[in-house]
């Protein structure tokens, strides 16, 4: 069994990639005749801000170039290709796989000049944009026609279009409304070699050539750098309602979940809790949860005003079942606020109890989530550590929390030995290692226990032919 204890919780990154050292004074001279000095980050403290993710693991980058344009990334990518120095494009870093830290000390190039929306189509329902815009700007962009782009992660707030596609992040809503792969119409990107290509369309159909817009998109930079998406918008409902159900056990909750998605009515959202979850809530918030719940539900509707309270009805009778406690329609603005600010104070305070946590995104198919929430709980008995669940149920996209002292030799081989069962568990029930996260660093080592030998030779492959030298955010998603 391969192991990811160096990767999953240490700072310090080793690669086979040759290192490249210093502030490569040949490619920053000629950088130099092409970017503004304040477009060039050279000074060490500088350069720091830039060589970390939302994993907490960090590599000084050699240098930081931030682009105005796509033909600034283009002549960057020509010379990084001349220069032989590695590249990482990064957003503003709140992934949590590694995938925007630099595996060498090479170049990391920000998208965050890159942030206009350049267009808004309300005829044909899409939304142009460039990848360093933030999801909460092109939310607000869209909102202001009556649309909504569907993929809404919890950082929606500072989070970048560019991080999206990179690691097809989508949030809640994506058990209705789909992932940025279903949501994206096409896009303009940057090859390692500096060629500017254009790919998918701005209809709602077409099928001339490979779909390289599905490829790109999740492939975490390592084929190219996406510079522009043309994205696929959805009008905003009607009406939304919001539910909370509660449970006396993890296990009515999942089959619960089971239950809702094998009925007509598909939720925008379907949020799950287990019980470790809501007692930190508890403690960090001001959310008005019983002490004897052992797991939430938040449920939200959404659609036309007329048949929507039926539609809601329809949910709420399959919530209930064993162990259901209670399901409660929230009936005005706060508190329908006040349930979301429940789920996302869960985040800081997993942070707060364990800064170090472990956070793996696995993914079963919905009728499996009952086996999976079972199967986390001998784990966490067997390995004694605590193991906190919640996610998106309703796509089988659960957030899998290992609170582990990285300054205990006996729970971090404790730990390690877990995930590895994690993953073994995730894979039998007929998942997938990563809903959205991506692969990153962190999850690089197993992924050939999910993909089979002749699939990675032809992904590897692949990135041959874009990125022959191998200079695009080296040493990440494949093994």
């Amino acid at each position: 069994m391969a192991s990811n204890a160096s990767c999953a919780w240490s700072n310090t990154l080793t690669d086979a990639t040759p290192q490249i050292h210093g502030p490569h004074p040949e490619l920053l001279a000629a950088l130099q005749q092409i970017f503004a000095p304040e477009q060039l980050a050279t000074d060490p403290a500088e350069r720091w801000a830039y060589g970390y993710d939302n994993s907490r693991q960090h590599r000084q980058p050699g240098l930081v170039v931030r682009p105005d344009d796509e033909t600034q990334v283009a002549a960057l990518l020509r010379l990084c290709q001349q220069h032989k120095v590695p590249l990482v494009a990064r957003g503003s870093g709140t992934g949590t796989t590694g995938a925007s830290v630099p595996a060498t000390d090479g170049v990391v190039l920000s998208l965050e000049r890159m942030n206009k929306i350049l267009e808004v189509d309300p005829e044909n329902r899409l939304l142009r944009a460039q990848t360093g815009v933030t999801n909460q700007a092109l939310q607000q962009a869209a909102s202001a026609h009556g649309f909504f782009w569907p993929p809404d992660p919890t950082s929606a707030a500072v989070c970048t279009l560019g991080g999206n596609l990179a690691c097809n992040a989508a949030g809640p809503r994506a058990v209705k409304y789909g992932t940025p792969r279903d949501n994206t119409l096409g896009l303009r990107a940057v090859t390692a070699s500096g060629e500017v290509i254009r790919c998918g369309v701005r209809t709602t159909k077409g099928v001339v050539g490979y779909d390289l817009t599905r490829l790109l998109i999740g492939s975490e930079g390592t084929l190219a750098v996406i510079t522009e998406a043309t994205l696929k918008l959805t009008p905003k409902p009607e009406a939304v309602r919001t539910l909370r159900a509660l449970y006396t056990d993890v296990r009515g909750a999942a089959e619960a979940v089971s239950r809702i998605m094998a009925q007509p009515v598909t939720p925008c959202a379907l949020e799950f809790m287990d019980a470790q979850a809501i007692a930190m809530i508890r403690d960090y918030s001001n959310a008005d949860l019983p002490a004897d719940a052992g797991a939430l539900l938040m449920i939200e509707v959404d659609g036309p005003s007329a048949g929507l309270d039926a539609a809601v009805a329809q949910v709420a009778a399959a919530a209930h079942g064993p162990g259901c406690m209670e399901v409660m329609v929230a009936h005005d603005a706060s508190q329908v606020q006040a349930l979301w600010e429940t789920r996302k104070a869960l985040s800081p305070a997993l942070r707060t109890v364990a800064p170090k946590k472990i956070n793996e995104d696995v993914v079963v198919p919905v009728s499996q989530i009952p086996a999976l929430v079972d199967g986390l709980g001998t784990l966490s008995r067997r390995h004694g550590i605590t193991i906190v669940n919640f996610g998106h149920a309703g796509n089988g996209n659960l957030h899998v929390n290992l609170l582990v002292d990285p300054h205990d030799p006996r729970q971090m081989a404790e730990a390690d030995a877990c995930l590895a069962e994690v993953f073994e568990l995730v894979l039998r029930l007929g998942g997938t290692l990563s809903g959205e996260h991506g692969i990153g660093l962190v999850k690089r080592p197993y992924v050939a226990q999910e993909l089979d030998p002749d699939s990675l030779t032809l992904m590897h492959g692949i990135k041959r032919l874009f990125d022959p030298n191998g200079i695009l955010n080296p040493g990440k998603t494949l093994p």
